[in-house]
């Protein structure tokens, strides 16, 4: 193996498909090929590049959040998950920079809530925060290429206002200046994980319904998300049809570490209900898959609360461990009160990602609104 193809095999040691195509690509871009045309050596052009969303743990350029002002969406609950957003900002400011989106009218409030360290605009109006769902889904090349596909975000199935937000994306996009491409099926970025190596996972709950995509057959829309996310394969799972918002965001559950490798948030062995029934099938489903490259897939568990010990008492309460945000040498999480299962949490994600700083927040205010801190976040890779 030469010594450009070397310095990009993974720390694993494993060369997928994607990697050794990047650095096939990286390989041919320096090399000179001779051909015969009347005597005359010309270089060979190389091939282009093409465009995949890696997976979430890459060194990002920033992260990206959206500021909620709506009374109408929140009610009573609006204060606290302010102060929530805020408080996420704030903490990943500490590592790395942090965008967020407000509306005109809120732009002096998100400022003084989230401080200096993060970096507050006006010109991308939005509806709520749920940045992971509405922002710009970003693709690098490996070769210094960046641009963004958009999931023509439609309110969760219409399910909640979205004027603001279904343009959130595009423009977020033109005022980076990068390319911008719409999927050709309509769903949300918490719908879908990466392993940055051509396989996703997905509910089919969420996706496969008539709320998003009517017209579209499973093959068509797992198409459509290989195409959008410069992948090969969807490992989908049932999921939970109609018991939330999204109708069961795969980020909730179960998530990707890296190439062949993920985690899925087991409950207690006396859990009984339908989220509970669902863990437990995509742990199940996802231990005997084999990702694109046709290796099995190693899946670590990390152990839920027990909602009796957790300080909400909401039954719509999302607690969700699994539903961290990895930034630059960090790890973002929730802690939910059940002290015992919080610190098992912080000690499973300290092994899971060695080297990062783990923060657990409590950001109870965002999970009685059906969400937790990968939701409301959005990574820029560094291209």
């Amino acid at each position: 193996m030469n010594d450009q193809l070397a310095s990009s095999v993974p720390a694993s040691g494993r060369l997928g498909r994607r990697t050794f195509l990047t650095a096939a690509g990286a390989a041919a871009a320096g090399a000179t090929l001779a051909v015969s045309t009347g005597g005359r050596a010309h270089a060979a052009p190389a091939p282009a590049a093409a465009f995949a969303v890696p997976v979430d743990a890459v060194p990002h350029t920033r992260t990206w959040m959206a500021w909620p002002d709506s009374s109408a969406i929140w009610g009573r609950q609006l204060a606290g998950v302010q102060a929530d957003i805020a408080l996420i900002a704030r903490t990943i400011a500490q590592y790395e920079p942090v965008t967020l989106c407000a509306n005109s009218a809120s732009v002096a409030k998100a400022r003084t809530a989230c401080g200096p360290s993060v970096t507050v605009i006006g010109t991308i109006p939005v509806d709520d925060c749920w940045m992971r769902d509405t922002g710009p889904v970003f693709r690098t090349d490996g070769a210094g290429g960046l641009d963004a596909v958009g999931l023509n975000f439609n309110g969760w199935g219409n399910k909640q206002t979205h004027a603001k937000d279904a343009l959130v994306a595009q423009r977020i996009a033109a005022g980076l200046g990068v390319p911008f491409t719409t999927a050709a099926l309509v769903g949300e970025g918490g719908a879908v994980e990466t392993d940055g190596n051509g396989t996703l996972m997905a509910t089919r709950s969420s996706l496969i319904n008539t709320n998003r995509n009517p017209r579209l057959k499973q093959a068509q829309i797992e198409a459509a998300l290989c195409d959008a996310y410069g992948a090969d394969q969807v490992i989908w799972f049932n999921g939970v049809t109609g018991r939330d918002i999204t109708d069961d965001h795969v980020d909730a559950t179960s998530r990707f570490l890296a190439a062949g490798s993920g985690l899925v948030q087991m409950p207690l062995a006396t859990d009984t209900d339908a989220w509970s029934k669902d863990a437990r099938q995509q742990y199940q489903i996802l231990s005997a898959a084999k990702d694109a490259d046709g290796w099995p897939i190693a899946v670590a568990q990390i152990q839920g609360p027990d909602y009796g010990r957790i300080r909400s008492s909401d039954p719509n309460f999302v607690a969700a461990y699994a539903n961290y945000y990895v930034c630059n040498g960090a790890v973002i999480s929730a802690q939910f009160g059940d002290a015992r299962a919080d610190a098992a949490a912080r000690s499973s994600l300290r092994q899971l990602f060695p080297g990062r700083v783990v923060e657990q927040l409590d950001i109870d205010s965002l999970g009685a609104g059906g969400g937790g801190i990968h939701c409301v976040t959005r990574e820029q890779p560094r291209p």
